[in-house]
């Protein structure tokens, strides 16, 4: 039975080598194993390192030129359209707003002269309709005072007719009742003429 001979003369004694040969059932190379050795002596983030540091800033730099394109190119113009849209949506709508109370304003105005107006033209109706109620009042009234006035015309007139026509009558009786009297007292009849003479100084002396 034949026995595979072991290599040593590759490894030199190297324990990580021996390891991944170990695992991997065949040898490592010489290379790889300079490198497991260096990264386990240096260890820590390869981003730490110094021979790493000038790709990293080149890639840095690279990637801040990117950003500032697209932000400059892109993002900010987007940004800048969509703020002056707002900022002119809002003036619009402010202005709209003012006008809409400017016409508020323009309509209250009116509507409180259109109030005055009424006003003022209710009170001329009703001092036109109180001064016609007035002239009608005293035209009524005037009418109705000379309707009085004719009416005691009238009645003094019928009054002094009436007077008249009882102050002969009281005459004639006073006549009668004079003769009457001298004839009684005297025995003789007096004359018209001195009977009405008698009556005359009785009603005169009477009043």
């Amino acid at each position: 039975m034949a026995t595979t001979p072991t290599p040593t003369g590759d490894h030199d004694g190297n324990p990580a080598a021996e390891a991944a040969e170990a695992v991997h059932g065949h040898e490592v190379p010489a290379g790889t194993t300079e490198v497991a050795q260096h990264g386990g002596e240096g260890g820590g983030l390869p981003q730490f390192r110094f021979e790493y540091w000038g790709g990293q800033i080149i890639w840095l730099l690279v990637l801040f030129a990117i950003l500032y394109v697209l932000l400059a190119r892109v993002f900010v113009p987007r940004l800048r359209k969509v703020v002056d849209t707002r900022a002119e949506t809002i003036a619009g709508a402010l202005e709209e707003a003012r006008r809409v109370q400017a016409e508020a304003d323009a309509q209250a105005a009116a509507a409180q002269a259109e109030i005055a107006q009424g006003r003022a033209e209710s009170r001329r109706v009703a001092a036109d309709a109180q001064a016609k109620a007035a002239a009608e009042f005293a035209a009524r009234q005037a009418a109705e005072d000379q309707r009085l006035a004719a009416q005691m015309d009238e009645a003094e007139a019928r009054i002094r007719a009436t007077r008249d026509q009882a102050m002969t009558n009281v005459q004639g009786i006073a006549t009668d009742t004079a003769l009457a009297i001298v004839e009684k007292l005297t025995g003789a009849a007096p004359s018209a003429a001195e009977a009405k003479a008698k009556a005359m100084a009785t009603r005169q002396g009477a009043a």
